[in-house]
């Protein structure tokens, strides 16, 4: 009997210790575990979108007044005159672009062949349709047309002059390129000019943004969320305090510690490229908008 209540005593006190070592356990992961570790940065991995809003200006189309029995129009004659009206108005020359030269001639060519004269073709091709089908990458278009035997190509061009619409494309100060064609032809059954000037301000006028750098944004973001699942699952684990001994704890908050490194670093490199290029996207967009 008596040894029966030592045995007794023995197995309670054993019970008590493996209650307090428990307790001290489970308190040692409660002290130690300590969730301010836990405190992933967050990426802000808003990435600006280039804007091309392409604008085209194309005003009404104009008819000679009177009509010359010598009339003769040249391209580069338009141009010429075109270009001494921007200087004198302190304005810099446009630069003959080939592309609007195609995009003129196959203007002036499908008024003939369609006997109409406005700036959308019967087809749906407007003057931007026209740009394209050219090859012609634009943030802004204008159009001028005319009809008629100006006497040369001075008078044409003066003749823009005095039409408000015509005169603010030929005087528009974001066109740095241009594109004519003058071609005589019948249309409505008589022997006629038509003159067609292409305006642009190309999309290589404006810097983009570095699409290298945007597929590396991509990238780190696909690995940012990568390693936040990681870290949450390992989270998980830790909060649970499924462990056997104090050693294996030790190595999954090494673990955790190692992996959250990357991932604040790699957050910061991410915020900081993030940052950079969305001030590329603003500088083009501004360039676009003519703001800057």
């Amino acid at each position: 009997m008596e040894k029966q209540k030592i045995l007794f005593g023995a197995f309670l006190i054993s019970a008590i210790l493996a209650g307090v070592v428990f307790a001290w356990w489970q308190g040692w992961i409660a002290k130690d575990f300590v969730p301010a570790a836990f405190k992933i940065v967050q990426t802000v991995n808003n990435l600006s979108q280039p804007a091309v809003n392409q604008e085209v200006l194309a005003p009404p189309p104009l008819r000679a007044a009177k009509s010359s029995q010598q009339s003769w129009l040249t391209i580069q004659g338009i141009i010429n005159e075109t270009n001494k009206q921007r200087l004198a108005n302190g304005l810099p020359a446009l630069a003959v672009n080939l592309k609007l030269n195609q995009a003129a001639s196959l203007k002036t060519q499908d008024m003939f062949l369609k006997q109409y004269f406005e700036h959308v073709s019967p087809s749906g091709a407007g003057v931007g349709e026209l740009a394209k089908t050219a090859s012609y990458q634009f943030i802004v278009v204008g159009e001028n047309l005319a009809l008629g035997n100006f006497a040369n190509d001075q008078e044409l061009v003066e003749a823009w002059m005095q039409s408000p619409g015509h005169r603010a494309n030929i005087l528009n100060k974001r066109f740095t390129e241009i594109g004519v064609a003058a071609q005589k032809g019948i249309f409505e059954g008589q022997e006629t000019w038509l003159a067609v000037q292409e305006f642009g301000l190309p999309l290589s006028a404006c810097s983009q943004p570095n699409s290298a750098l945007l597929d590396q944004l991509n990238n780190q973001q696909a690995q940012i969320n990568s390693l936040q699942t990681k870290l949450n699952s390992l989270k998980a684990e830790l909060e649970q305090g499924r462990f056997k001994n104090r050693g294996d704890y030790n190595n999954k908050v090494q673990d955790f510690n190692v992996l959250l490194e990357q991932y604040n670093q790699l957050v910061q490199q991410t915020k900081t490229s993030t940052d950079f290029y969305n001030q590329q996207v603003n500088n083009f967009n501004n360039c676009v908008k003519g703001t800057n």
